[in-house]
């Protein structure tokens, strides 16, 4: 901890009115933005400990990565070109059943990094991988070592789903309590744990509401794909007559602690009652694309006041975890679908980046804009590169132009994860081959053997 000056940038600040500064500057005292200013910084700020010139660089808020799944870095690429659902069976579900505490801890950290290298400073895990009693434990301790803000959504499922990775009430109950004691309670303050029900097909109605009322009384939320897939939908509606949403305010949890990643399925009345009880979207736009589940109706939702967040999803189904192609991505898809241009401009994508993400989290009063008394959560994104300038309008730059490799510099919680494009609290390479190792151990294990061609 100690004071950070963020100077000569330009400073994309997503707070209430969007406000841009050309030239400004950023100052963090411990894990606190103490002032945000177009500009030059007076000369007190000059004496921080660290000073950072940030010429030529966009300053913007870290982005939350609202949905994913860390422990599928391992399987990125292993099952491409299939449904949802075949998907799971052939990718997720033989590796998943042999997956070990410090392959999960190994897999998170690789998962760790790449988050930070798109410019993301807070990710939320559906964590349902409990094959080992300590999975969840690696992959907290990935995030306590890494410094990245963290939410543990444990997921769970207690009827319907593959056999291996189903839980009784008892052990979904008692074990995400232990861990949030352990991490959250006990912790550095960056971690924080909530319920994570599966899908609707894997959840009966008694759990999800004794899991729901739990997080309440713990100021938490809930996290649940819901309509990824029409077939989906159509299950629900055989099992209890009902479309997701209307399942959830039927049973009285639907709310605004609530986060539905997905989301893509809904009809007008789901809508309308996603904006009654004010729940959160989580939009994964690469994902609903590779998985060809459909598009989300998000011009609508914020038509209607829903706030949306941005999710990668798992790696197994995107193949990656880059925020920065996310933003042009968002953008792109609902012009197309909507055959209007006009329909999310490059500050909508960065609001749902930044301000829905930290929705999403449950710290909308702590992160996601620059602003006096938010948490020292910052990027610096080169714009000084072929692919951005001549650079005319920032927010623009950094949804159509930016890239992963153009992030530089990444603060959490006040202090430095990676600067000039160099991650600072670990030896990458050595980080590589360890997951090489760990996943070539896994796959062994698991009788796993990767294609090395289709044709």
């Amino acid at each position: 901890m100690g004071t950070i000056l963020i100077k000569n940038g330009s400073i994309v600040t997503v707070d209430d009115t969007q406000r841009v500064y050309n030239q400004g500057y950023v100052f963090i005292e411990d894990d606190l933005i103490t002032a945000v200013s177009p500009g030059s910084p007076p000369s007190t700020c000059e004496k921080a400990d660290t000073v950072i010139d940030a010429n030529l660089m966009a300053v913007m808020p870290g982005m939350v990565n609202a949905h994913t799944h860390l422990f599928q870095t391992f399987i990125r690429g292993l099952a491409d070109d299939k449904p949802l659902l075949d998907w799971l069976k052939t990718a997720i579900w033989p590796v998943a059943q042999c997956l070990t505490e410090e392959e999960a801890y190994v897999a998170a950290m690789v998962g760790m990094v790449e988050n930070i290298r798109g410019g993301s400073t807070a990710v939320i895990d559906h964590q349902y991988i409990h094959t080992e009693p300590g999975n969840d434990d690696g992959i907290c301790r990935a995030a306590d070592e890494a410094g990245l803000r963290f939410l543990l959504a444990r997921g769970w499922a207690d009827t319907g789903y593959h056999p291996a990775f189903m839980e009784s009430q008892e052990q979904i109950i008692s074990e995400t309590a232990r861990l949030r004691e352990k991490w959250e309670v006990g912790g550095n303050g960056r971690i924080r744990v909530e319920f994570g029900p599966l899908i609707p097909w894997g959840c009966t109605d008694d759990t999800m509401c004794r899991t729901h009322d739990l997080s309440q009384s713990w100021g938490a939320g809930t996290h649940i794909h819901v309509a990824e897939t029409r077939t989906e939908v159509e299950m629900n509606l055989e099992k209890r007559g009902s479309r997701h949403i209307e399942w959830l305010a039927e049973i009285g949890v639907l709310g605004p602690n609530m986060q539905l990643v997905h989301s893509v399925w809904l009809d007008d009345a789901e809508l309308d009652l996603i904006a009654k009880h004010k729940a959160i979207v989580v939009h994964c736009p690469v994902s609903n694309m590779y998985l060809a589940s459909g598009v989300a109706r998000v011009p609508e939702m914020r038509q209607r006041g829903i706030t949306v967040a941005l999710g990668t999803d798992g790696p197994g189904s995107n193949n990656s975890q880059d925020m920065m192609e996310l933003l042009k991505t968002t953008a792109l898809l609902h012009k197309v679908h909507s055959l209007d241009a006009t329909v999310l401009l490059p500050e909508d994508v960065l609001w749902m980046a930044c301000r829905g993400g930290a929705a999403a989290f449950g710290l909308p009063q702590q992160i996601g804009s620059l602003e006096a008394g938010k948490k020292a959560d910052v990027v610096l994104v080169d714009l000084d590169t072929p692919l951005a300038m001549p650079v005319h309008r920032i927010p623009s730059a950094l949804v159509y132009n930016a890239s992963t490799r153009d992030v530089d510099t990444v603060v959490v919680d006040g202090r430095l994860l990676m600067q000039h494009k160099q991650i600072l609290f670990l030896d990458e390479k050595a980080l590589m081959a360890q997951a090489r190792q760990a996943c070539a151990n896994l796959f062994k294990r698991a009788g796993v053997i990767v294609e090395s061609s289709k044709r």
